[in-house]
């Protein structure tokens, strides 16, 4: 607010004295000369008070006019055109900006990734499988396509290794989003174990070896994976459905719940010492096992809630007795310990 300097004459002149007319005069000049000092204050008090009201109150109406006299009306648009209509997806960037904008605003997002390998899921496009869990949609359609060739009941699957060439040239097709029409079962499911082998953290990595090898019973199990995050938690679901959906083809693929848990073991842990690595993927292996002979018990109590995608309506007669065999005998149980080790080793890739 500016400043006002009040200017005042005095009441005699140089003579020292004055009549009741000068007097009289003099009272009446004071007098105007405050009342104009009077309508500057108002005036600048008026000012100051009523701009920032209209800035406050620019959105409303009734504001918006009381400050009508200090402000500039805005009225509505009267030219104007669709040029474009752009949409941001996470993955791709911006879709359908004009030219002139490309390069102003880049397109690929700062989240999108050239690979569907070695990336946070958080990072990739999701979809639902039959229960619910939100997945990578790599998943489903490589899930999708093994199972509709038959691929739960080739005999080994998930434990023979196919050949390394043909799985890059399969890689490069998933990376595009194109799962390749004549690809080998084998090489789809190695590419399924190498997807979680290669995240960026194990989906079994917030739970310490101390946690895991504390796990007796299925109640504990169970309670453990209770803790482990959400998304690790929804892909963990997703591959025990799997390896449950490839144990009921058990008799055509020779896979009991045993041997599949004990290749999908060295996939779910990552840990930088390799005899560190070898000791927790046996517990992780007993975990897998416990998780997947409770899913197939839940499928026989409860009739037709198996996976849509399985061919096998019920559990494999005497799945229990066969896992019991393994670990009958010293000799047999000291070889198969020797098989699961060196497993464990080459599915790892600790040599």
């Amino acid at each position: 607010m500016g400043e006002v300097v009040l200017i005042s004459r005095s009441g005699s002149g140089c003579g020292g004295g004055g009549g009741v007319g000068e007097r009289k005069a003099d009272h009446q000049e004071r007098q105007g000369q405050q009342g104009q000092v009077l309508e500057l204050l108002l005036a600048a008090l008026r000012k100051s008070v009523a701009l920032p009201c209209q800035m406050a109150d620019a959105d409303d109406p009734a504001g918006g006019a009381a400050g009508a006299g200090w402000g500039m009306d805005i009225g509505w648009p009267t030219d104007v055109r669709h040029v474009a209509h752009v949409t941001f997806d996470r993955l791709q960037g911006f879709l359908g900006l004009p030219v002139e904008f490309e390069l102003q605003i880049p397109c690929p997002a700062p989240s999108a990734s050239a690979s569907v390998f070695g990336v946070s899921p958080e990072s990739m496009q999701c979809g639902y499988d039959d229960r619910g869990n939100s997945v990578p949609k790599i998943l489903l359609l490589m899930q999708e396509r093994l199972y509709s060739q038959d691929g739960l009941k080739a005999e080994g699957i998930f434990r023979i290794t196919p050949e390394n060439s043909q799985e890059e040239h399969v890689r490069e097709q998933l990376n595009r989003g194109v799962v390749p029409d004549d690809i080998d079962v084998h090489c789809l499911a190695s590419l399924i174990k190498a997807w979680f082998r290669e995240l960026p953290e194990g989906v079994l990595d917030s739970l310490s070896p101390e946690q895991v090898l504390n796990c007796n019973t299925e109640e504990q199990c169970v309670e453990l994976v209770s803790h482990i995050p959400v998304t690790h938690a929804a892909l963990l679901s997703w591959v025990v459905e799997l390896m449950a959906d490839v144990v009921e083809e058990e008799e055509s693929n020779k896979m009991n719940a045993r041997n599949i848990a004990m290749v999908f073991a060295p996939n779910m842990t990552q840990m930088t010492d390799p005899l560190t690595a070898l000791m927790h993927a046996v517990q992780v292996m007993n975990l897998l096992k416990t998780l997947v002979l409770k899913t197939l018990r839940e499928r026989e109590d409860d009739e037709g809630s198996y996976s849509t995608f399985s061919s096998s309506p019920t559990l494999s007669d005497g799945l229990d007795e066969v896992d019991r065999e393994h670990d009958q005998g010293d000799g047999q149980q000291s070889d198969n310990g020797q098989r699961t080790a060196n497993w464990f080793v080459q599915e790892a890739h600790l040599i």
